[in-house]
């Protein structure tokens, strides 16, 4: 939504997080916290702009004044360019794209529509994490991962597998779906896990999510590879040690949605 110039964006997928108000150029005059009902104002001069921007998303008591002051993920998030942001990536954006300018040949849509169910399933269990202040999460990134997931327990780089309702076997180095012939899903989860370590400068850990197997195996002796399922991964992720502060994940993140970060990775 704009007014006399002023657009209106989320910071993720819409009715999530914050509302920023930007300048056309993309710079930020103001952002509405939902979950404080705060507006902090940069640009005093053009409160009222600000306001009947906002004043289709207000709701109750709003208070209005000047943000406090910055934290480094912050002033990331305020300089990042609205094209450059991963965040309004939804599951499986990419093949989204695919199948609305059309893929060739009925058998490739097929896959790309099986996949496509695999990335949007984990990603509603994904979602559901980050309806939390303690998590955060991005879709599409970068042609890297399916999903990049950042909470108390550190960076999880996602790669999704579409089990097919088959027997699902994860080896150290192969997986395998039915009769199909084996695939490299442990090592591409691993590169993925490396692209993203180098370019957060911080531990990412590989995993693999597998959906609508019958039957999953997984060899004992993969250890660093993480494998989950959507019923899984909830629990485990909450279960596992705390490794990061809130100030260290809100920087992670704010790194993590710019797309330039994966330029440069690669």
């Amino acid at each position: 939504m704009a007014s006399r110039g002023l657009k209106v964006l989320p910071s993720g997928r819409a009715g999530r997080g914050r509302l920023y108000v930007n300048l056309p150029d993309g710079r930020a005059v103001a952002w509405y916290d939902r979950r404080a009902n705060r507006i902090s104002v940069l640009a005093d001069e053009r409160r009222e702009e600000i306001l009947t921007a906002l004043r289709p998303y207000l709701t109750g008591t709003v208070a209005i004044g000047p943000p406090p002051v910055p934290t480094p993920a912050e002033l990331l998030r305020l300089s990042l360019p609205p094209d450059e942001d991963l965040a309004p990536n939804r599951p499986g954006e990419a093949l989204i794209g695919a199948l609305t300018h059309g893929a060739a040949g009925a058998r490739a849509r097929h896959r790309l529509r099986q996949e496509l169910t695999a990335r949007q399933r984990m990603g509603e269990v994904l979602d559901a994490l980050a309806e939390s202040e303690d998590w955060r999460v991005l879709h599409s990134v970068g042609g890297i991962a399916d999903h990049l997931l950042i909470g108390p327990p550190g960076v999880f780089c996602i790669r999704t597998v579409q089990g097919r309702r088959q027997r699902t076997s994860v080896g150290d180095l192969l997986l395998t779906v039915g009769r199909t012939d084996p695939t490299p899903d442990p090592r591409t989860a691993r590169r993925a896990a490396a692209y993203a370590t180098y370019a957060l400068s911080a531990p990412v850990t590989p995993v693999l999510a597998v959906v609508d197997a019958t039957r999953l195996e997984v060899t004992p002796t993969l250890r660093d590879v993480r494998v989950l399922t959507p019923p899984t991964a909830a629990r485990f992720l909450q279960d596992t040690p705390t490794t990061l502060k809130p100030p260290e994940m809100e920087t992670l993140y704010a790194t993590a949605r710019d797309r330039r970060t994966w330029l440069v990775a690669r």
